[in-house]
């Protein structure tokens, strides 16, 4: 039900996909050196505008914003591609708006970036009034808003992701214990939402606070959910924490008699980094994008800059392709930003909605010993499992 109310939502837009023909397929921008099938490069760029990228390249996030910029560069490296109008934020959200404004001075038709949150904010109702989108680079979905959408993978995309593979196996109810900051409160939200949207009830979340003593707390009043001599009456248990905190989650489920094996561990892409302390919950499900899709980025983006990319690089080189491909067709706008069929990129499949929010098509894999392993793919376009 969650995924079919996407796909009648995504129906309802009412937008035509790029080309003269609508074929339903996600257009393809993870080829830095290709152009997407059935789309012919426009004579020059001078016609589509220039294309504004507001990135840190100097102050303290420097060495993040410059790996990001070669990566919007390689993917406009292309003949035909528009100009790339590279502006410095300074990495503050004052230098960001002050950015923003000379390049819509500039003639901007979609902006780049900025990086984070805070200069977000102060960017979105400068690009607003000029009605010049907007493709930034932070995950705070709380900044995603009508022309300005939020290509960071959030929290709230993985909770869909895993929410429908937790469907898909028959593994629910899902019950909730999360850390009390913005990043938990964003899982838990998510969690809230799909539920009332397909009329479940409001699922069982719990704020933990840091520390043994919280989670023991919050994992006993979850298991006295349970009747006497019951079973839990939820098939898996969302959780957001890393480090410490999950070695005490895993002795505080052993403690309070919750079978793991009986019980899915849900978790955030953290996990996928033995370093997160996710050895802790072996068999746990995450979702993230599939790191096999940044291989023609990885080739190119080493060859030409001698070092790999990081995954930041992914965002940009993703943002760039997207206006490389709209400008080629003369779809550099709204509409062509939030066709249908989405795109496919570095980082897989992600769809724009008239409302900012960006769904994405994530695999899921479970934390096994030594790599993750992958047990459903990535969705290729809005499919009934993804989002």
């Amino acid at each position: 039900m969650l995924c079919r109310a996407f796909v009648l939502l995504l129906g309802t837009l009412g937008l035509a996909a790029c080309g003269a023909k609508d074929t339903g397929a996600p257009t393809a921008i993870n080829q830095p050196h290709g152009q997407a099938a059935g789309t012919t490069p426009t004579p020059g760029p001078a016609a589509a505008g220039p294309v504004a990228i507001l990135l840190p390249l100097s102050g303290k996030m420097a060495e993040i914003g410059k790996p990001m910029l070669w990566g919007a560069q390689l993917a406009l490296s292309i003949p035909g591609a528009p100009i790339l109008d590279v502006k410095d934020t300074g990495g503050t959200p004052e230098g960001a708006a002050r950015a923003a404004q000379q390049a819509i001075e500039g003639g901007a038709r979609i902006i780049l970036g900025p990086l984070t949150s805070a200069e977000t904010a102060r960017v979105a109702p400068i690009a607003q009034r000029a009605a010049v989108p907007v493709l930034a680079f932070t995950n705070d979905q709380g900044q995603a808003q009508p022309g300005v959408w939020t290509l960071g993978i959030t929290p709230g995309q993985q909770v869909r992701r895993l929410l429908g593979a937790i469907n898909a196996a028959e593994k629910g109810p899902v019950a909730a214990l999360l850390p009390d900051d913005d990043f938990g409160k964003a899982m838990g939200d998510e969690l809230a939402r799909v539920a009332a949207a397909v009329g479940q009830q409001a699922p069982f979340v719990r704020m933990v606070g840091p520390g043994s003593a919280d989670i023991v707390a919050a994992v006993n009043e979850l298991a006295g959910l349970a009747g006497p001599d019951q079973p839990l009456p939820y098939g898996a248990i969302l959780l957001g924490s890393t480090g410490n905190d999950l070695r005490a989650f895993a002795k505080a489920f052993a403690d309070a008699k919750i079978d793991r094996a009986k019980v899915q561990i849900l978790g955030p892409a953290l996990w996928g980094d033995p370093t997160s302390g996710s050895a802790a919950m072996l068999g746990a499900w995450f979702a993230m994008p599939d790191p096999a899709a940044r291989g023609d980025l990885i080739r190119d983006y080493t060859a030409k800059y001698k070092e790999p990319p990081p995954p930041r690089a992914d965002l940009a080189s993703d943002a760039a392709s997207i206006a490389r491909v709209l400008a080629a067709q003369g779809r550099l706008g709204i509409f062509g930003l939030t066709q249908p069929a989405g795109f496919s990129g570095v980082d897989g499949w992600l769809g724009l909605l008239p409302d900012g929010q960006v769904r994405r098509g994530l695999a899921v894999f479970r934390v096994d010993r030594g790599r993750p392993a992958k047990i459903s793919d990535a969705p290729a376009g809005p499919a009934p499992t993804g989002s």
